[in-house]
Parts: C-alpha cells; sequence; structure tokens
C-alpha cells in the first residue's frame, strides 16, 4: 500500500533522534545553539537591555539590521548577515524589504521562531543568572588541578 507524503514526513519525524549520528536534527541543534543566533532570537523576541531587575520578556518586533548590529556588541557584519540568512533559510526569521531611499530592511521572528523564542530567551537568561556560580566553579577547579 502506497503511503502519502504527509504520512512519510509523520514517519520521519517519529524516527527524529538528535542522539544518533545520521539525524539531521543535529545539525539544527548546532545550528540554534550558536551564540549570535541565540542573541539573534532573544533579540527580535524583545529580549533586549531592560532595566535593571525588569522582566526580559518584551514583545517579539521586526528590527533593521543596523539596530541588530547595535544591540549585539561585537558581531561582525558578515557574521550577522551570515547568521539572519540561516535564519531565513531555516524558517525562523523573515526578511522585509521596503523601497525606501535608501532602501529599508527589516526582520523578525515567523511563528517557528517564535516557537524557539521562549527556551533562547531561558537558556540566555540561566546564563546570566549563573554566570557568577559558573566563574566561582572554574576558578575552584582551576585551582584543583593547577
Amino acid at each position: 500500500m502506497a503511503t502519502t507524503a504527509a504520512q512519510q514526513r509523520a514517519r520521519a519525524k517519529a524516527e527524529y533522534d538528535a542522539f544518533l549520528a545520521v539525524c539531521p536534527s543535529r545539525k539544527l541543534l548546532d545550528r540554534i545553539s550558536d551564540k549570535w543566533v541565540t542573541l539573534v532570537l532573544a533579540a527580535l523576541g524583545g529580549g533586549g537591555p531592560q532595566e535593571p531587575g525588569a522582566d526580559c520578556a518584551g514583545e517579539p518586533r521586526a528590527m533593521r539590521y543596523s539596530e541588530l548590529q547595535r544591540l549585539l556588541a561585537g558581531v561582525s557584519q558578515k557574521m550577522l548577515t551570515q547568521t539572519l540568512r540561516s535564519l531565513e533559510r531555516d524558517g525562523l526569521v523573515s526578511r522585509t524589504v521596503v523601497a525606501t531611499v535608501p532602501v529599508t530592511v527589516s526582520y523578525e521572528l515567523t511563528d517557528l521562531g517564535r516557537s524557539l523564542h521562549g527556551m533562547v530567551r531561558g537558556v540566555k537568561a540561566w546564563a546570566e543568572g549563573h554566570m557568577d556560580d559558573v566563574l566561582a566553579h572554574r576558578e575552584s577547579y582551576d585551582a584543583r588541578t593547577a
């Protein structure tokens, strides 16, 4: 009996297992665990700089390339462009071009990107909230192994 394309996709989805070397989800994990991807997704999801003690769960919004570049300290133009292209290719970010002088280009999370945003924001918040603990553990480890 022939299977439909939807049935084939469902079967393949059920078979995804990132612990297996051949699983394509490993490449996706590589992509979404990249620091620039994490920071772009957090920024577009409204997770930019906040007042001290404020909830970082701002509303997702479109941002221009120059806004993202200013917000992401240390990102090169080449890296930001590559990151945005890869996110657009994966369907996590949409790119909108408006014919103005000069041309206005903005980026925003798609529904798929929004579905990932909460987890990315949580990882970013965890890293910021536990950095002192990690640094203390590193120092202790280095002192023991020196």
